[in-house]
């Protein structure tokens, strides 16, 4: 299946780095967070992506276009640095279709942009933001979404933010203050499972979600897989250094293709 890749906008909250780049191409390690995003994805086999461009396409057009593998893989350097043999391959079996999908456009008319990219012989495809990891089940949630009488699905993760959630008695006194991850809260994690169906439900200037996804939650034909495993986006400063530190212990928990046990790691249930 192709995968759909939303990596166009500017990324304001993390202003402090992607004035210089779009925010996907900030980097865990060697790698741009974008790159972490679709060798996710390539673990589980999808390795035909569709980048939906923006801000700074050029930027991400370059990275790819000068792309050296040797930068993440074992290799065998001789004939006076002239030879580079490699023990191993990242993006070799990628193929990568870059669509300028404007700086402002909102997700929802990115993808609508590039309709025409997708394989007509393939009734679901994937999507996801550029920059968000995880570690989720990504088979297990699309073999049963073929299952199902659905339009499209996303995982919903528990906020990684750290404040507090308050409610309060109508008088204002505070009955209860908790942190935001241990209240029933859930969000979208960006992550998605479509069928072309979608493109019936989508109206031109609509985003993804407030638009055809409010539609198809009232008829019933939307869901969500609870993930209680590993997510974080890179929104902030705090968020970005997190997830560099979590890659620098060598095990970095979205890094499946290290080894990693998806078996066990989220609830694939519709509810």
């Amino acid at each position: 299946m192709k995968v759909v890749i939303f990596c166009g906008g500017q990324g304001l909250r993390l202003k402090e780095y992607s004035d210089a780049v779009p925010k996907p191409m900030a980097p865990i390690g060697l790698r741009p967070v974008l790159w972490h995003v679709m060798r996710y994805y390539a673990h589980f086999g999808h390795s035909e992506f569709v980048l939906c461009l923006g801000y700074k396409a050029e930027v991400i057009k370059n990275y790819f276009l000068n792309y050296s593998e040797a930068l993440s893989n074992d290799f065998i350097l001789s004939d006076g640095a002239r030879s580079v043999e490699l023990l191993n391959s990242d993006i070799a079996q990628w193929r990568i279709t870059f669509a300028d999908t404007g700086p402002n456009t909102v997700i929802g008319q990115r993808l609508l942009a590039v309709q025409g990219y997708l394989d007509r012989a393939d009734d679901v495809f994937l999507a996801a933001y550029g920059d968000c990891v995880t570690d989720a089940p990504l088979n297990q949630m699309v073999d049963d979404f073929r299952q199902r009488d659905v339009v499209a699905a996303f995982i919903r993760v528990r906020p990684s933010y750290t404040f507090h959630v308050v409610e309060t008695e109508a008088d204002g006194r505070v009955a209860s203050i908790q942190p935001v991850r241990d209240a029933d809260i859930w969000i979208n994690g960006g992550y998605f499972i479509l069928r072309r169906e979608i493109f019936d439900h989508l109206h031109p200037g609509e985003d993804l979600v407030e638009g055809p996804f409010r539609r198809l939650a009232a008829e019933g034909r939307l869901i969500s897989y609870r993930h209680d495993g590993f997510w974080m986006p890179m929104d902030t400063l705090k968020e970005m250094q997190e997830l560099e530190r979590l890659y620098q212990t060598g095990a970095p928990p979205w890094a499946l293709w290290r080894g990693g046990d998806t078996s066990l790691s989220s609830r694939a249930a519709g509810r």
